[in-house]
């Protein structure tokens, strides 16, 4: 069963202004399935397809001679030989939404894009299913904590469910495993699947990776240090190779769709604050296999359950601000020399919105008093604040800080 994806919009209206529309995330997020779904009258060509794909490499000129645009395209990285008759078409034929290209290595697709498709090509970022979509709620803008939204969210709020919230965060937001029932060992048996069609498929695209043993061991431990600052030397020591080669490593998962590295907000007149950026695995699913939680009831009873509740609560709001079609999320978090620390902040204008992220139901005034720290920021106003937690109902904690449950994201 297809779930309607709040993307839709998105490249309906970039397909209206660009004759290349690129859409880039992570493997078996949606990509092609939605493209399939939204233009059946389009024709589609997999590169995955041995015989396609080398018709597209030795041939290019006849390729597009056979397959005349609009054309869906999939998986265009593994033809490079594309892009520059890609950009002669365009360049002829001025008509918009001709080419709609998806892939889930972004490294390789991105640099394609830049050399030959400058200027032509609009270039959109798919993650996995949200909460949002899931439960068919038509409200798409990007999160913000103010009231306003909050009182445009809660019209189509559902019951708080904490059992439903705790196993969808442990299942994970790939499109299939939502499609069927499922249970724990198909839970299993996908994920195992997904990371070695990702090795085999993506990262040897990519890296000439010559110990997979230690590859895997890299991103079992991005995945156990999710939620924190990153620290490639914890992570270097964990798979026995140096700083250097874990960030190589690190921009690949990062370029696929599979962690994001949060920026940290920073103001030049502020030399107290720190730069390194937080670590998040996106799929909560793809990371409690990875780290070993089988269970929900292991999940929320385990030592990782606040730090995986945080990385739910940042891929959602992050989801929010994909699905409208901004790549670049105004998103960070704060944290200085004191220790003092919030864990997102929302930037609007001349506003910056904290928000603090907790697995508890009953927050208190002491969770948010790092907030104060962002009026010491010049040029800058403190918006309405929140904590998203697992509260039942939306609250005052303060003046100008809400009690914001998860399920309203």
């Amino acid at each position: 069963m297809y779930i309607p994806r709040h993307i839709e919009p998105v490249i309906a209206r970039v397909s209206k202004r660009k004759p290349v529309i690129v859409l880039t995330g992570a493997r078996q997020a949606g990509k092609s399935t939605m493209l399939k779904e939204v233009y059946k009258d389009i024709n589609y060509l997999t590169l995955n397809r041995p015989l396609v794909r080398e018709s597209a490499k030795e041939n290019p000129s006849l390729f597009f001679d056979i397959n005349k645009p609009p054309l869906i395209i999939d998986e265009i990285q593994k033809a490079a030989e594309l892009f520059d008759y890609i950009k002669d078409v365009v360049d002829e034929d001025k008509t918009k939404g001709q080419f709609y290209l998806t892939g889930s290595q972004s490294i390789t697709l991105m640099k394609n894009v830049s050399d030959s498709l400058a200027g032509r090509a609009g270039v959109i970022k798919m993650l996995g299913l949200s909460m949002r979509e899931l439960s068919r709620v038509t409200y798409r803008k990007p999160f913000l904590p103010t009231l306003e939204q909050a009182n445009e969210r809660e019209r189509e709020a559902g019951a708080f469910d904490y059992m439903k919230i705790v196993s969808s965060i442990h299942k994970g937001f790939f499109p299939e495993l939502h499609e069927t029932e499922s249970d724990l060992y198909d839970w299993s048996d996908y994920y195992s699947s997904y990371f070695q069609t990702y090795i085999e498929k993506d990262i040897k695209d990519v890296l000439n990776i010559k110990d997979e043993s230690a590859f895997i061991k890299f991103v079992r431990a991005a995945a156990s240090l999710t939620g924190e600052m990153l620290n490639l030397s914890t992570i270097a020591e964990i798979c026995g190779k140096d700083v250097k080669t874990v960030r190589s490593w690190l921009s690949v998962l990062e370029s696929s769709g599979l962690v994001y590295l949060l920026e940290p907000y920073y103001n030049n007149l502020n030399k107290r604050m720190i730069k390194t950026p937080k670590l998040y695995f996106l799929d909560t699913g793809l990371a409690c296999w990875l780290t070993g939680w089988n269970t929900p009831q292991q999940l929320a009873a385990g030592a990782m359950w606040g730090h995986i509740f945080e990385t739910f609560v940042f891929a959602e709001v992050l989801k929010s601000y994909y699905n409208d079609g901004i790549v670049k999320p105004p998103l960070y978090y704060y944290r200085d020399t004191d220790k003092n620390e919030i864990d997102l902040i929302v930037a609007d204008g001349d506003y910056l919105h904290p928000v603090e992220i907790k697995t508890t139901s009953d927050p208190s005034k002491a969770m948010v008093k790092a907030f104060h720290c962002l009026e010491n920021i010049p040029t800058k106003k403190v918006g309405t604040g929140a904590v998203i937690c697992l509260a039942k109902e939306r609250l005052p904690l303060t003046d100008d800080v809400w009690i914001l449950p998860v399920h309203m994201i």
